[in-house]
């Protein structure tokens, strides 16, 4: 039986099963009838349409045309209006109409932060290579731009920001670079990538450039780590210098002043004795003056005094004799110093009887005196 023969199995010419769709014929069937309706023509098609039937499906036909070119903008976005191909206008926020097959329309979010991200190695102004990690957050200014100058807007991006931030690198150390230079060397590839952004007219923004890494590369991570511990060990060394030298100056300049103070007062303890000295001389050269035979004889008797009040032997010449006396006054001292040690040694055993006989001695020392009063 061939494929298309009634009572066949409604089989194609390939031996399928026809799958036609039950629903997507009744809607064929629905617009065959409506155009019926619309022109009164019956399956002959001998009735021609009317004027005012051929009116309604013009008109019909307009208003899906006008809707169809009717589009909202929200906030944030900016509608790029295109007339055969060709850039016309760009369209804020609202509701806008372009006419279909003549102009059409590109929605674009200008507002939303789009981020790349890349990872290279790089070489540094003392010729060491470095590894880094850097990530590129940007946002659109004209849409225009962003959409006919870009074929690839990130891609793009990732060159220019990688072509920057070498640029940068190469004017940098690795010490720097791997330490404290991080926010500087972004804040200068963001700068210098804008400005090449705007020289190819990309319509990008660039919000942040951040350093997620900087490190030297795996091979020679354990010496830069030595390298780095050295330098805080050589940091904490200072540290501790510097205080050393904050807590030690402070006592310094207060020895010194203490010093100097000292000093001063020196200083006035002798113009003060010299004064009193000049003063003393003055009035012994008076007292000279009107009897020099007696200020002479006490001035000898006093440095006699002061000479032999500092000695524990003494020599004494004895007049009209051939033998001197000698006087040993160290002796009798050390003598008397183990008498009173003795004494003080009994006076602890005798206690009451000490003290009764001191009294004694006292009173009869005290009636002796008054006796001598008396016969005075």
């Amino acid at each position: 039986m061939a494929w298309n023969q009634p009572g066949g199995d409604k089989k194609d010419p390939w031996g399928r099963k026809n799958q036609n769709n039950p629903d997507l014929d009744n809607i064929f069937k629905e617009i065959s009838k409506f155009m019926n309706s619309v022109f009164k023509s019956d399956n002959t098609g001998s009735t021609p349409p009317t004027k005012k039937n051929v009116s309604i499906l013009v008109g019909a036909i307009l208003v899906i045309y006008l809707l169809s070119g009717i589009y909202i903008v929200n906030d944030g976005e900016r509608g790029v209006v295109l007339q055969f191909g060709k850039f016309v206008t760009i369209t804020g926020p609202g509701p806008h109409f372009v006419p279909r097959l003549i102009q059409k329309y590109e929605i674009v979010d200008v507002s939303k932060i789009r981020s790349v991200q890349q990872k290279a190695v790089m070489l540094t102004e003392d010729e060491n290579i470095v590894s880094v990690n850097f990530a590129i957050q940007y946002d659109i200014k004209d849409a225009s731009d962003f959409i006919f100058n870009l074929r690839d807007p990130d891609e793009t991006l990732r060159a220019a920001g990688e072509s920057s931030i070498r640029e940068v690198l190469g004017k940098n150390k690795m010490d720097f670079v791997i330490t404290e230079g991080r926010e500087a060397i972004a804040a200068s590839t963001k700068d210098l990538l804008q400005s090449v952004l705007d020289e190819y007219n990309s319509g990008i923004n660039v919000q942040t450039v951040n350093i997620l890494e900087a490190q030297p590369p795996e091979q020679v991570q354990d010496a830069f780590a030595d390298a780095i511990r050295a330098r805080e060990d050589e940091q904490r060394f200072i540290n501790e210098a510097v205080a050393y030298k904050n807590e030690i100056i402070p006592l310094a300049r207060g020895e010194a002043k203490q010093i100097i103070e000292e000093a001063k007062a020196y200083k006035v303890k002798l113009i003060n004795a010299a004064e009193g000295e000049a003063l003393r001389f003055k009035q012994l050269f008076s007292e000279y003056e009107k009897s020099p035979v007696v200020t002479r004889e006490r001035l000898y008797l006093e440095s006699v005094e002061s000479v032999l009040g500092n000695t524990t032997k003494v020599m004494i010449d004895i007049e009209g004799g051939n033998n001197l006396l000698y006087l040993p006054l160290d002796k009798i001292l050390e003598s008397k110093k183990k008498d009173d040690e003795v004494i003080d040694a009994t006076s602890s055993n005798t206690g009451q009887n000490s003290l009764i006989e001191k009294i004694q001695r006292n009173r009869d020392s005290f009636s002796n005196r008054k006796r001598d009063l008396y016969n005075e």
